[in-house]
């Protein structure tokens, strides 16, 4: 045991060192990247005069005009956004040695030339691309639809010719698709039908989906033409036919006999007809939210219970693989935890059921839609909510067994009972927390989610851990004692009427924190009641979460809980701990196992 262990924490050490390592090579290669951009391109205007590269602190391209990065304490750069800069050249392929890239915008420009044809080599990793309003020309490259990850591309007012090439078909993430005002000519791919392409996408292309010689262009023209009218009649005819967008679930009524299978029966017996009927049909108007894991309903039986029904969102599990990990969900049960009711598969269509949240969730009690009628949370009550969310989440970590990795926690997966108790809900969708299998699935296909929750450590190691649950959970306390949004920040001064900052919610309280502000974070609603002592503690544990520039220096969510039940004592919120004390040794087995497997 002994010598398996040395051998653990050697190899653990050779890791680090190799990652060290790795990440100062990505760090001057990013670097590298933005200097030979600015030298491959003409500024006129001068907009690129901030990219000064004498400058040598960590993250100082991440303040460079267009530039942002995935955190700002390392040059990695997440997106290059210049659109109307007035820049001029050809496509600027130095871009290549920006590996993480996810958005290029090079929109409004004056570049021009051909896109080279190893685009996919060049930008592999995009998901937005735009280049809108420039003079690139040449036919568009067929390696654009090996970019596999594209969700939005935009080439409209350019002067590019050819044909659109058939392959792009195969671009299943594509959601918006533009090439209007160009020379192209020929067919138009028969695109996935969830792409909802409107023919101004294609407008001022004279020669598209037309064929030269007499009778035959004018027919293929016309036909054009009908071919697009028709569609576009489709399409408005569909919205009249299904209003509320639910033609998914009125698929599912010949379907008779499916099952609900219940952990705990609020009625003796219940069919996807009784969901069905207890949500109208899975009715627009009783969506209660939208997140990655699927649209939660709310739905009353005829008994008069309340319930919550969770689609989820592109279920690739099997039946079998679904009644497996259900029944194991179905068992976790905690004071602080959503209870999961049931779930139901009907067809391609995965349901879970869980108890009502009178008070929906803690993201709309922050920030409401209208405001004219809000009435912000009180100090209490946001202290409860930090202290319940985060023995929820300590238990999940600590003592449930097998041990649970959230790795979505944010302000959108607690929800609030009448008595504006939290419990976390979407614990355990991810995946169980297991070493052989803990690499974060929305950073392997692409969908980066939410950034102001994300741990900045993910998009480098795509491996979710503990500690990771731990950062986004500082940010939801940062949302409790601000009252700001986590991904959007803006400060303007009061003096001069001028905004001062703009940026998420974690880079301001690093900026007061630097500048020995943080008292100026604080919601503005909560001051005058004598908590501020209180307030300023919650918002150090909130900054310990997630200022640390390593990992390993936060807190765990066991000593976050005890810092903030410490300083909620006088209130009496807890009741009797069932949190077990997490041992060094169990967490060094731990550790060894997943280095070893």
């Amino acid at each position: 045991m002994v010598f398996r262990l040395v051998f653990a924490i050697c190899l653990w050490t050779c890791l680090l060192l190799v990652l060290k390592s790795s990440l100062i090579d990505a760090n001057e290669a990013n670097v590298n990247c933005l200097r030979n951009f600015k030298a491959k391109v003409e500024d006129p205007n001068g907009y690129l005069t901030s990219w000064d590269f004498k400058n040598e602190t960590v993250g100082f391209i991440c303040k460079f005009n267009g530039v942002t990065c995935w955190h700002d304490d390392e040059n990695r750069v997440l997106s290059i956004k210049l659109s109307g800069y007035g820049l001029r050249g050809v496509f600027p392929e130095a871009i290549k040695e920006c590996s993480d890239l996810t958005g290029l915008d090079l929109s409004r420009n004056n570049f021009s030339g051909p896109l080279p044809s190893n685009l996919t080599s060049v930008i592999q990793l995009v998901t937005i691309l735009d280049l809108s309003y420039n003079r690139f020309s040449g036919e568009i490259p067929v390696s654009i639809a090996n970019i596999t990850f594209l969700n939005t591309l935009n080439l409209q007012n350019n002067q590019f010719t050819g044909q659109l090439p058939p392959q792009l078909m195969l671009l299943g993430r594509l959601t918006k698709f533009n090439v209007a005002n160009n020379r192209l000519e020929g067919p138009v791919p028969n695109f996935n039908e969830t792409l909802k392409i409107g023919p101004e996408s294609f407008d001022n292309n004279l020669n598209l989906c037309a064929a030269v010689g007499g009778l035959t262009a004018a027919a293929l023209v016309v036909g054009t033409v009908l071919f697009f009218y028709f569609r576009r009649m489709g399409v408005v005819r569909k919205k009249q036919d299904d209003p509320e967008g639910n033609r998914w679930a009125k698929s599912l009524k010949g379907q008779k006999g499916v099952k609900v299978f219940m952990f705990k029966n609020p009625v003796s017996k219940m069919k996807l007809s009784d969901l069905m009927k207890a949500t109208e049909e899975f009715k627009k108007d009783n969506i209660i939210g939208t997140g990655r894991t699927g649209t939660m309903y709310k739905g009353v039986l005829e008994d008069g219970t309340p319930l919550m029904i969770k689609r989820l969102q592109d279920s690739q599990r099997s039946e079998k693989e679904l009644d497996s990990e259900m029944q194991t969900l179905g068992s976790v049960k905690h004071r602080n935890l959503v209870p999961l009711l049931g779930y139901c598969i009907a067809s391609r269509e995965r349901f879970l059921i869980y108890e009502y949240m009178p008070n929906g969730y803690l993201y709309d009690q922050l920030h409401p839609t209208d405001e004219e009628s809000f009435k912000p949370l009180d100090w209490p009550s946001r202290l409860k909510i930090a202290i319940g969310a985060a023995k929820g989440l300590a238990w999940m970590h600590h003592s449930c067994n097998p041990r649970i990795i959230h790795r979505n926690i944010s302000s959108k997966c607690i929800l609030l009972t009448a008595e504006f108790e939290p419990k976390i809900s979407d614990f355990g969708l991810a995946r169980l927390m297991n070493p052989i299998d803990t690499h974060l699935s929305t950073f392997v296909n692409g969908e980066f989610g939410d950034f102001g929750y994300v741990a900045p450590e993910y998009s480098r190691t795509m491996v979710a851990t503990p500690k990771g649950d731990v950062y986004s959970f500082g940010v939801v306390l940062l949302e409790l004692v601000t009252g700001q949004k986590a991904t959007s920040v803006t400060i303007v001064s009061e003096e001069a009427e001028e905004e001062i900052f703009k940026g998420n919610l974690v880079e301001w309280i690093t900026k007061l924190s630097s500048e020995s502000k943080l008292q100026e974070a604080i919601d503005k609603s909560l001051l005058g009641n004598n908590a501020e002592d209180e307030i300023f503690k919650v918002l150090k544990v909130a900054c310990n979460c997630v200022l640390p520039e390593v990992a390993k220096q936060r807190p765990t969510m066991f000593e976050v809980y005890h810092f903030l039940r410490a300083i909620g004592e006088s209130y009496n919120f807890t009741t009797d701990d069932d949190i077990l004390i997490p041992s060094e040794s169990g967490e060094a087995d731990f550790i060894e196992e997943l280095i070893v497997r």
